[in-house]
């Protein structure tokens, strides 16, 4: 599926919406992306954090 704005914005188009985006929340982006690689950090220690605490027992040794 091909996304509308693709569509009817070529690249020049697109190019000068990115600039006009980074001019108006330019001051914004690093403390936004500095927020984003922290919950990327968090999560994957999450997901590390319960694959630790998995228990070693599977559901077949149960049954038995």
């Amino acid at each position: 599926m091909v996304p509308v704005l693709a569509v009817f914005l070529g690249p020049l188009e697109l190019a000068v919406v990115a600039i006009i985006v980074l001019v108006l929340f330019g001051s914004r982006l690093p403390s936004a992306m500095r927020s984003l690689g922290q919950s990327v950090t968090s999560f994957k220690s999450g997901l590390k954090d319960e694959d630790d605490s998995k228990p070693t027992d599977s559901i077949d040794e149960k049954k038995k």
